[in-house]
């Protein structure tokens, strides 16, 4: 396969960082630069002609579109892919009638951003699952791929990353961010028969109900049901930590039980059982990286151990430091 050069343009460091780090994992994608400017992206794309620019659209000196507008004219063989925390209908559809191929909801970046890449270097036009209530109109001779789990976008993703069960992390710019990506995941599950844990704080607890009720989501029957479990994230932490440190033995017996509990509004599935939490963010936030680390190695231990889903939420404020780069890569590493 040959090697694609790709120009990362976003004005948030943490999450250029990301974007960089999870791009330079796969071994058909090369970064050649990267900036935080708009109009620094156009002189960009005019010099190194890069064959993808995953481009954000709240940028200081330039906006991303009318970026990507002269980008068009001076580099007109580079595809575009958009990844933005803008959720409105005609941005998108803006962004797309400029010759994006792609737009990715950052919220959802953790699972999506990989996928969409492939996807726009196959020339195909890729929207976030966030955006799945619209239909935007396709640029003229693009073929549409979402992210509905067909064929045609499956085969664009090596086969060893074509799993049923996995452990995703998704960093979040933002708490409005982290409630949509967290609301989305519950949703899914819920509207598919299963039963969701979910671990977080109390404002993300009480935003994620609002978003759920917002969606249609009988989410108060859900709970006398026993197929929602809200759970505090400091309640949580509480019973499986020893010493600043999560104790292996604890974590595996309380999650254990939780999930067992949860099965029996599934006919005791255990696999039928989705978990999504901000352990690890908040135990990072609280200075302890080696903690946070720890549990999300456990998590990918629980995802193999019952074969089910977990989705852990990561705030992206919390990697703002140049010596957070190597932990931020471990935490990327495990999952």
């Amino acid at each position: 396969m040959s090697t694609a050069r790709v120009l990362v343009v976003d004005d948030y460091e943490p999450f250029r960082r990301f974007v960089c780090s999870t791009l330079g994992r796969a071994p058909e994608l090369q970064i050649v630069g990267e900036t935080s400017d708009g109009l620094e992206a156009v002189h960009k794309a005019e010099e190194l002609q890069p064959d993808l620019i995953v481009l954000d659209i709240g940028l200081p000196t330039l906006h991303g579109i009318e970026a990507a507008r002269r980008i068009r004219k001076l580099s007109p063989k580079s595809k575009i892919l958009f990844v933005s925390q803008e959720l409105g209908a005609d941005v998108v559809q803006e962004a797309l009638n400029v010759g994006a191929l792609g737009y990715v909801v950052k919220a959802f970046a953790g699972s999506e951003l990989l996928l969409a890449v492939r996807a726009v270097l196959a020339d195909g036009q890729f929207i976030s699952s966030a955006l799945s209530g619209h239909h935007f109109a396709a640029a003229p001779g693009v073929t549409t791929l979402g992210v509905c789990p067909d064929q045609a976008v499956l085969s664009l993703v090596p086969r060893s990353t074509e799993i049923t069960r996995r452990h995703e992390v998704e960093f979040y710019s933002d708490a409005a961010a982290f409630i949509v990506g967290f609301s989305s995941f519950v949703e899914a599950a819920l509207k598919a028969g299963k039963a969701a844990i979910v671990v977080a704080t109390e404002s993300h607890r009480e935003g994620i109900l609002q978003k759920l009720q917002k969606h249609g989501v009988d989410i108060i029957a859900a709970i006398e049901q026993r197929r929602y479990v809200p759970l505090d994230v400091n309640d949580t932490l509480s019973t499986f930590m020893e010493n600043d440190m999560p104790d292996a033995g604890l974590f595996l017996r309380v999650v254990g039980d939780l999930i067992a509990a949860a099965s029996q509004t599934t006919a005791g599935d255990l696999s039928r059982v989705v978990i999504c939490g901000e352990c690890a963010s908040i135990l990072w936030a609280q200075g302890k990286a080696d903690a946070a680390i720890q549990v999300e190695q456990l998590c990918s231990k629980v995802t193999k151990q019952y074969e089910i889903d977990v989705l852990c939420g990561f705030s992206l404020s919390s990697f703002y430091r140049e010596e957070d780069k190597q932990l931020f890569q471990k935490i990327c590493s495990e999952n």
